[in-house]
């Protein structure tokens, strides 16, 4: 028998959620799950409504209880749902309530494992307990670190005999290995939530976990620690602010020409005004790719000019970001290489020979340290942390992928304001 497949919608808006749980229904989607935002957000009215909507479809509630079992698992299932969520990491006393509960009551319950170190011992605690379903999953949160949970099918598999649902960062190429590995239930959120045509995602991962072999995800790839640069490539610094709660922000730049685009690690520099040998001489120093981010002071006379352009595009470096000035900016922009700087100047500085390379520098109050990535575009320069690097071009990434979502929404009829909710968000 072929997996089932679950959309989680992960929304904080019902009528949004309904009308993607429409969709995925069309895609041959088996369950629908009110996500945990969802019902933090309108309560347990999103089950009943679904209920009413679909009322012959398994409506999953994911509570995420860890205390009040039996509050929380009866509300749940006069609600309509039929099957409810507890964690693992809540006491033994709180999920034996929500099984009794249930069992009163006709509702199924799955424990979800997030977040608990030992996940096949306490598989078997929680079977033994009375537990309908045993769900591994990874949270939102560490999937941006790039963690995953297909690992652990096997392991929880040869542990129990009730069936196993896998959640987190499941999509059209990694739930053909999720059936593979014996996934019972096959849960999937942001890749049919967030796609731009839900049924299409759902209907590309059903033919996957039916066939085993996956198909090509029509979402964007997921950085790595060891490779961000292929996602920063293509968000924007509009989306890596957001990513970072407006955060990140290099003010007080101005870039050399449009359509710029620029993305590397940082090489520093920090140097005196006017004074241009430590920049010139960290090109010889700087890899491809990389970004030079020079503090001069953020006055003239230049640093930079147009031969420094020219070695530096020859060395394939990815861009120059200058607190301080830059000359021969005609030259510059026919070079196409991206240039940003606090001011243009005629007046070009002399090699003197003081700064340094490769230590921290502070650009409009924010500290650069070497190998923080440096993007910029038409809208500016955000600087990333780089112990955040992979968390943060994840999360600019969920960004695009939700703003797409919506513009298709706009493009069917709908308006910012609405799709935003803002009468219903606004403060009071």
């Amino acid at each position: 028998m072929a997996p089932i497949l679950q959309v989680a919608l992960d929304f904080l808006d019902l009528p949004r959620a309904l009308a993607v749980a429409d969709e995925a229904l069309k895609g041959g989607v088996d369950w629908i799950e009110a996500g945990t935002p969802l019902i933090k957000s309108e309560g347990l009215e999103a089950v009943r409504q679904m209920k009413r909507r679909w009322p012959d479809a398994v409506i999953v509630a994911d509570l995420k209880t860890m205390d009040a079992g039996r509050f929380e698992m009866e509300s749940a299932a006069k609600a309509g749902a039929s099957i409810a969520g507890v964690l693992g990491a809540a006491s033994d006393a709180t999920i034996s309530e929500c099984i009794e509960v249930a069992r009163n009551y006709g509702l199924r319950i799955i424990v979800d494992m997030i977040e608990v170190p030992d996940v096949a011992e306490r598989a078997r605690q929680v079977e033994q307990m009375g537990a309908d379903y045993v769900g591994i999953h990874t949270a939102i949160d560490q999937q941006m670190l790039g963690g995953a949970s297909l690992d652990l099918i096997h392991k929880v598999k040869d542990a129990v005999e009730i069936p196993v649902a896998v959640a987190g960062g499941i999509n059209s190429e990694t739930a053909a290995e999720a059936a593979a590995a014996g996934a019972d239930i096959i849960i999937v959120g942001g890749a049919i939530i967030k796609a731009v045509n839900a049924e299409g995602a759902a209907r590309q991962i059903r033919q996957a976990i039916d066939t085993q072999v996956g198909v090509e995800t029509a979402l964007y790839k997921r950085a790595t620690a060891d490779d961000v640069r292929s996602v920063l490539e293509v968000v924007s610094t509009a989306n890596i602010s957001d990513a970072m709660h407006r955060c990140g922000e290099l003010t007080g730049l101005n870039k050399v020409f449009d359509d710029i685009r620029m993305v590397g690690p940082a090489v520093t520099v920090r140097t005196y005004p006017g004074d241009w040998a430590k920049p010139v001489e960290v090109i010889d120093r700087a890899q491809p790719g990389d970004v030079l981010v020079i503090d001069a002071g953020g006055i003239g006379p230049a640093v930079w000019g147009e031969l420094a352009t020219h070695s530096a595009r020859e060395r394939g470096l990815a861009g120059v970001v200058i607190s301080g000035a830059v000359r021969d900016t005609p030259e510059i922009r026919e070079l196409r290489f991206p240039v940003f700087a606090s001011q243009f100047t005629p007046t070009a500085g002399e090699p003197k020979g003081f700064g340094e390379i490769n230590v921290p520098v502070s650009i409009s109050r924010t500290k650069i340290f070497p190998g923080d990535w440096v993007v910029g575009d038409n809208d500016g320069v955000v600087v990333i942390p780089k112990s955040r690097a992979a968390e943060v071009a994840n999360r600019a990434m969920d960004v695009l992928e939700r703003e797409n979502r919506l513009r298709k929404e706009i493009q069917d009829g709908s308006t910012l304001s609405q799709v935003a909710y803002l009468q219903k968000w606004e403060k009071t």
